[in-house]
């Protein structure tokens, strides 16, 4: 196929946040490194990052300005010259930088194919929200059958993909969510919800369990959120995996872990994850391919917005009114 020279893109030109995000004509189409592929996006992927990057508080974020969003699924039309495992006309879901657009490149380590019979949409993800929640389930998480996971930001879509997953290993789920959003976490599976806005969580959870507190936390709100994580963990052997930092950053002590909060807790980052250990991100890979064939990874759903209304999207976001994953298509 002609690849063109220039496309339309989603401009970040300051760090006021994502109302100063716009649409730009004329951007030139980047070229591929020698270890990256050059895809054309059929749909970008908006987390929550985004909306850190876009007001300067995403650690090593892009300084402005600069082409918005990081994950993507698409087509291979190029690659670089050191690249011999990737074939053009190839559709494959992966992050890199400048997902808002029509064309983006991709380091070809990371990605993964998008599942036969799927759309670009419905592979959003895959590689992202299922790889962090069943890197915290598992690999990190250590979770076992009979176990109880709390699983904050239930509704989102790291959150929605640990409830399934949790509750196909046997686990007992407890989410967190706005009054809104409840339905939305018991119909995943989850054995109970507790109001993340209303409700002391720590002292809700703790009664769920006759005081002994959740096995394994995933937490990705911070602030305040990751107090009560560490207080709503079992003493000793209770585990707390930490892979967003949504409400702000929170601090740990040694004489905390020492006396108050005895607990393991576990930093993710996923994009770290497969760039460190490569082993385990294929054998995350593997296993949602697994979980694919049983019917507990299925084709998501997300609300789809044209890349016009991308900073619309990106704001009902940081606001807290969305459900699951949101995407833009170009």
């Amino acid at each position: 196929m002609t690849i063109p020279t220039t496309m339309r893109a989603l401009r970040q030109p300051t760090w006021n946040g994502p109302a100063d995000m716009h649409l730009a004509t004329g951007v030139p189409v980047p070229e591929p490194g020698p270890d990256e592929v050059l895809i054309r996006v059929g749909a970008a992927g908006v987390n929550f990052a985004d909306v850190m990057r876009a007001r300067g508080t995403y650690h090593n974020g892009p300084r402005p300005p600069y082409l918005a969003g990081f994950e993507a699924a698409g087509e291979i039309v190029a690659v670089g010259e050191a690249v011999a495992d990737r074939t053009l006309g190839a559709r494959v879901i992966g992050t890199g930088y400048g997902a808002f657009a029509e064309y983006m490149t991709m380091p070809a380590a990371g990605l993964a194919p998008v599942p036969p019979g799927w759309a670009d949409e419905q592979a959003l993800g895959l590689v992202l929200n299922w790889a962090t929640a069943l890197a915290a389930l598992r690999p990190l998480g250590r979770l076992t059958a009979g176990e109880t996971v709390l699983v904050h930001a239930a509704a989102g879509g790291v959150g929605q993909a640990a409830v399934r997953m949790a509750r196909h290993y046997g686990a007992t789920v407890i989410g967190t969510a706005s009054a809104g959003k409840h339905e939305v976490v018991r119909a995943l599976g989850a054995d109970h919800v507790v109001d993340s806005r209303a409700a002391d969580v720590t002292a809700e959870v703790l009664r769920l369990t006759g005081g002994a507190g959740a096995d394994l936390v995933l937490e990705s709100v911070g602030g305040a959120t990751f107090r009560a994580s560490l207080a709503a963990a079992r003493r000793v052997t209770g585990r707390v995996v930490v892979y967003g930092v949504a409400g702000g950053e929170a601090s740990l002590t040694n004489r905390e872990l020492n006396f108050t909060h005895p607990v393991h807790v576990i930093g993710l980052h996923i994009g770290i994850l497969a760039e460190r250990a490569p082993e385990v991100f294929a054998e995350l890979m593997a296993e949602l391919a697994s979980l694919r064939a049983a019917g507990v990874h299925t084709p998501g759903r997300p609300t789809v917005y044209d890349l016009t209304r991308g900073p619309g999207a990106l704001a009902e976001l940081a606001a807290g009114t969305t459900v699951g994953k949101l995407a833009l298509r170009p």
